[in-house]
């Protein structure tokens, strides 16, 4: 199960995933986020993820083409941002 939350702030668009970024949750953030307008701040928050399969991992790498930075805390979530050269989001959010 995943669950998906957005957030405008005044600095960037957080979109927040908590679960696992498995098969048809991550293909439809995939749907979501293509529609998203290039010239805001995308931020994706990363720490409540327990898991992402090979598509949760493509998906992310499509976030990150489409210029988003990503915030992690866990070894887990860390691991994957370094693996896919995920850029991380700086303190200013």
């Amino acid at each position: 199960m995943l669950r998906v939350e957005m957030q405008d702030s005044a600095n960037a668009s957080i979109i927040q995933l908590e679960g696992r970024f498995t098969g048809d949750w991550a293909d439809h953030v995939r749907t979501l986020m293509s529609h998203y307008p290039p010239e805001v701040r995308l931020v994706v928050d990363l720490r409540e993820v327990t898991f992402a399969d090979d598509l949760g991992e493509e998906v992310l790498s499509f976030l990150k083409r489409l210029g988003a930075e990503f915030v992690a805390d866990t070894s887990y979530t860390l691991n994957i941002c370094e693996r896919l050269h995920l850029p991380l989001a700086g303190d200013n959010l």
